[in-house]
């Protein structure tokens, strides 16, 4: 919550003369004014991978910022003008929180340290500590005195009833340190008893008893969080906490917001999947497939596999976005005798899934390939003109799928589309631009949210008037069916030609690493392969990332290899986190809105155009006509109507928070914060 008092305290903290000339150096005459507080971060950097991290943080989730770059000769030096001044007769603070890489990364009796020290006394301003030792500055006890310092890979921390009730209630209670390697060492740090002023809100055990890694040190009127363990962006340690360093920063008022995204999209549903091939180390009927000439073979769901789909998700509370190819799966019911277990069984269950077209047929909606060449190629015509599928088959493509589905009675939101393997967008490097002809097709039926692949095309982009939505392809395998298999093909990929695999490993060190020995095939991918891709998802989800992940039908046949992929990645989080912070399992297209919402938000952030404050318990926002702000504010917020006043934002991880705009007839977004 806001503290009022604490924020008026100014008033009677700039009557001493000396702390007025260092902190607020014109304002004698308005000291008793409610300061005001600018909703912005300072960063302060020393290269570190913590201040790195912070900062991450506060850009991936849309908090402004400033950054001061320690060993830059041109930096701006910290001193009383940099970090306040006045407006409207009204003191200003610049910054509402500091990020610091240590205590005092400007050494013992430095100026610059005073300067931020006397503004945080007389603003009320925090400050984080990203990374420093256990030692009485920080108001801890050294670590020979009850505590620890070194390795903590695999440390089972946990957060304290403090850390609960204050800035990590949002999670479940236990903070696993990461353990991914014994040979490489992964995390690093000390944990310290606490001194006086000292609250404890992440602990670990240590001989003596318990000690602390993360806490909060009032003192002189400041209030630091004080980190001790080192750490990167992407550990799940620093993940879990993130959010929390936050809160805790801006006293849980800030721009921008964060949810724990996870979505799943189940490509070519009706239609078969290739198998691959153990023997040829290869899959047949795939053009590069040297020798796999009528040794065809596919993988495709039951009724029985669609029985357990809609079991699973029951059982797990979550529902699975299916992308279907009706024409495929008609085709395949007219070569296996005119019946269909499983498209019965699914069109009987279609309320239980969420649909969406994959095109009728999943053919290639690019360039013309020419095949017969390794890799494949676009065909030109006489002229040297690449041949393009023309606009009214790829429209015809998209129709006919919507409409079958409404044949069957299944919903789909026609604005939504994937296209097979993502074709008739740009395919690097045998085509270098979109089907000319897709952007108009797209138009045809009305989609304006096209999936793309986040591995290709991480950005968002436009496809005519539709925008792309970039999805996270899962490391199982489309062309496996069985365990085996994907243990089978893992190898192929990851071990060298020593080792009997393909070798690219060793061709491309940089984009891959070879494993140190082959994969069980009997254990390999449930004790391999299943931990190391739901680590990888679980980072996503962890990671303010909307992007929706992807795999394919034959991952819910025959050994049904996806579900112990999700398994792990729904049971670890809802063991991490507190039912406040539930997943969001939001539809392609919201995520296309949000990620354009994040678009506009950054460019107006990067072009100075976002003006936003706190004064007292009223906060104000301004933004470009047209663009939306993420806010994040208290329990008890509310937003100022044309009329009276209503709840502002949804609940998530113990406070509200929301993409919102100015009311009918206002110029600005203003919220009250609870007193």
């Amino acid at each position: 919550m806001v503290n009022k008092n604490r924020m008026n305290r100014v008033a009677a903290v700039m009557a001493a003369a000396a702390l007025a000339s260092a902190a607020v150096p014109a304002a004698t005459a308005t000291a008793v004014a409610t300061p005001r507080i600018d909703l912005k971060v300072l960063v302060v950097d020393d290269g570190g991978s913590s201040v790195e991290a912070i900062t991450a943080e506060l850009r991936d989730t849309g908090v402004p910022y400033t950054r001061v770059v320690l060993g830059s000769g041109s930096r701006p030096v910290i001193n009383a003008g940099f970090l306040s001044d006045t407006v409207d007769g009204r003191p200003r603070a610049k910054y509402q929180g500091v990020v610091l890489p240590n205590e005092n990364p400007f050494g013992e009796g430095s100026a610059e340290m005073a300067a931020l020290a006397a503004y945080e006394t007389a603003y009320g301003i925090r400050q984080v500590d990203a990374y420093t030792w256990a030692h009485p500055g920080v108001g801890l006890e050294y670590t020979d005195n009850g505590g620890y310092s070194g390795r903590l890979d695999g440390t089972q921390a946990a957060v304290t009833a403090a850390g609960k009730a204050g800035p990590f209630g949002y999670l479940g209670g236990q903070v696993a340190f990461e353990d991914n390697s014994a040979l490489v060492p992964e995390s690093f740090g000390f944990m310290g008893k606490p001194r006086t002023g000292y609250t404890s809100y992440l602990d670990a055990p240590v001989d003596s008893g318990r000690a602390s890694l993360v806490g909060e040190y009032a003192h002189d009127g400041r209030s630091e969080l004080v980190v001790t363990f080192g750490y990167n962006q992407y550990q799940q340690q620093f993940r879990l906490l993130a959010r929390g360093i936050v809160d805790w920063l801006t006293q849980q008022v800030h721009l921008g917001q964060s949810r724990s995204y996870f979505a799943v999209h189940v490509d070519d549903v009706f239609a078969p999947d290739a198998r691959w091939s153990k023997d040829l180390d290869c899959t047949p009927g795939d053009y590069a497939c040297a020798g796999g000439e009528g040794k065809e073979s596919t993988i495709r769901m039951t009724a029985a596999d669609a029985v357990y789909a809609a079991q699973w998700q029951q059982a797990k509370g979550f529902t699975l976005d299916m992308l279907f190819n009706a024409g495929a799966g008609e085709e395949w019911k007219g070569e296996n005798g005119g019946t269909d277990a499983l498209t019965a069984q699914l069109v009987a269950d279609r309320a239980k899934y969420r649909w969406m077209n994959h095109t009728y047929t999943h053919p290639f909606l690019g360039c013309v390939q020419d095949t017969t060449t390794v890799p494949w190629t676009c065909t030109k015509n006489t002229q040297g003109a690449v041949n393009w599928m023309s606009r009214a088959e790829i429209s015809a493509q998209i129709r006919d799928n919507n409409n079958w589905a409404a044949s069957k009675g299944i919903t789909t939101d026609r604005t939504e589309l994937v296209t097979g393997e993502h074709s008739g967008l740009k395919t690097l490097p045998q085509q270098e631009q979109d089907n000319p002809n897709l952007a108009g097709a797209l138009a045809d039926n009305g989609v304006k949210w096209a999936g793309s692949d986040n591995s290709r095309e991480p950005r968002q982009r436009p496809v005519g008037a539709a925008l792309t939505v970039p999805r996270h392809p899962m490391n199982v395998y489309y062309n496996t069916g069985t365990n085996a298999e994907m243990a089978d093909e893992y190898n192929w990929i990851y071990t060298s030609r020593e080792d009997g695999g393909s070798g690219v490993c060793e061709d491309s060190p940089a984009t891959s690493t070879c494993l140190p020995d082959p994969l069980d095939p009997n254990t390999g991918y449930l004790d391999h392969i299943v931990p190391q891709e739901a680590r990888t998802a679980l980072r996503h989800v962890l990671a303010n990332d909307p992007r929706p992940h992807y795999a394919h039908q034959s991952n819910l046949a025959e050994d049904r290899t996806l579900y112990p992929v999700l398994n792990r990645v729904l049971d670890d989080y809802r063991a991490l986190y507190a039912p406040s912070a539930p997943i969001v399992n939001q539809s392609m297209k919201d995520t296309g809105v949000e990620l354009a919402r994040r678009t506009a938000w950054d460019k107006a952030l990067a072009e100075g155009k976002v003006t936003a404050y706190r004064i007292g318990t009223a906060v104000t926002v301004k933004a470009p006509s047209g663009v939306l702000a993420p806010l994040t504010a208290p329990n008890g917020t509310k937003k100022q109507l044309l009329l009276g006043t209503a709840d502002f934002g949804a609940a998530y991880a113990g406070n509200r928070s929301a993409w919102t705009g100015p009311e009918l007839l206002q110029s600005a977004v203003t919220l009250k914060l609870p007193s």
